[in-house]
């Protein structure tokens, strides 16, 4: 079943879509499967044998009805440890380029800011991050790449990502993390989700291996916080 907001794309109509999935979890139906928040829709899994459909679309009905964006939880903020460096930012000469700048002016302005976490899409734990204030002017890349690899943050106007696994994509590289947005291993394989927020913190060449090496031995922990205000 598909729940859709207003027809755009806003942190405003993205709270309603993580308002309705947390009062649907709440509720706790018989029958429920995963629900999954877009930038504005939220889709349900649901069990026909198990599940009271009527029972469902009256919850979904009361649930937009009553949204209370007062009572979801204080914003998270996770830090993300970025290379912004040679091999590992494949496009940050040309982005520094486009956009007149220095590469650490480029630096400065991608990690600077918090992004808001709207959706995972794409790929398993693939975060859609977006910053609202001094957008690059750049869009996607007229030729993408048939493969980049896993940890690539690549970036557009004022959305960044984090490639998750090697994958193909047509937008620009501008650094590198070597945490992983979806691990196995762990029983929540998926680092971030929908209605948090990120910070780049840019990192050095002994640093970027120290921490590869934490979170391949499995013991790495991002550092995370309360946003502010």
């Amino acid at each position: 079943m598909l729940v859709e907001f207003e027809n755009e794309i806003s942190m405003e109509v993205n709270r309603k879509v993580v308002a309705l999935k947390r009062a649907l979890e709440e509720r706790r139906l018989p029958g429920i499967g995963e629900l999954i928040p877009t930038y504005r829709s939220l889709v349900i899994h649901y069990d026909p044998l198990t599940a009271d459909l009527d029972q469902l679309k009256q919850a979904i009905d009361q649930g937009v009805k009553h949204l209370d964006l007062s009572s979801l939880p204080k914003s998270i903020v996770t830090e993300i440890p970025v290379l912004y460096e040679g091999e590992y930012a494949l496009d940050l000469e040309e982005i520094a380029r486009i956009e007149g700048k220095t590469e650490e002016e480029i630096i400065r302005i991608h990690s600077q800011s918090d992004y808001y976490v709207y959706m995972l899409g794409f790929a398993p734990g693939h975060p859609y991050t977006a910053r609202f204030e001094n957008p690059f002017s750049f869009k996607r890349r007229e030729t993408p790449r048939v493969r980049i690899p896993g940890g690539s943050i690549v970036v557009q106007l004022g959305l960044s990502d984090i490639i998750p696994f090697d994958q193909p994509c047509g937008w620009n590289i501008i650094g590198t993390t070597p945490i992983l947005a979806c691990d196995y291993r762990k029983k929540n394989p998926f680092l971030l989700k929908a209605g948090q927020w990120i910070r780049h913190v840019p990192v050095d060449k002994a640093e970027f291996m120290d921490i590869k090496r934490q979170v391949e031995l499995g013991c790495y922990q991002p550092k995370t916080y309360e946003k502010e205000g």
